[in-house]
């Protein structure tokens, strides 16, 4: 019977962290061009700023889509930042859990008001 000592471990996580330090990149730079769009529409806007202003910006279909997709990304953004928050401050596995279940409720509830919202205009 031989013993194997002292073999070698086989790691798997070499690059583990490098999709989510992406789409933290990616969702941020959307994010960032977005709200440059924005502002660039809102100071080439003509008259008071107010609601009316408003719902014009976000009323034509293509800006619907571009928001729809900027909330989900911002959601993303956010989830794997408070992700890795839990994981690395909070170490007992039930409350962990816990806080990112109600992140993910939260995360899920609030994209989903921002999405009623915008497509109530």
């Amino acid at each position: 019977m031989a013993v194997n000592y002292g073999s070698k471990r086989i790691v798997v996580g070499a690059h583990y962290g490098l999709r989510d330090w992406l789409a933290q990149r990616i969702t941020a730079v959307l994010m960032s061009l977005f709200t440059f769009l924005v502002i660039g529409q809102l100071i080439f806007s003509k008259g008071p700023i107010g609601y009316y202003t408003w719902s014009g910006l976000f009323s034509a279909q293509w800006m619907k889509v571009l928001t729809f997709s900027v909330i989900l990304a911002m959601a993303y953004h956010v989830w794997v930042g408070m992700r890795d928050i839990w994981m690395d401050y909070v170490k007992p596995v039930g409350l962990r859990l816990s806080l990112q279940v109600f992140s993910i409720v939260w995360l899920v509830g609030c994209a989903g008001w921002a999405i009623q919202v915008l497509w109530r205009l």
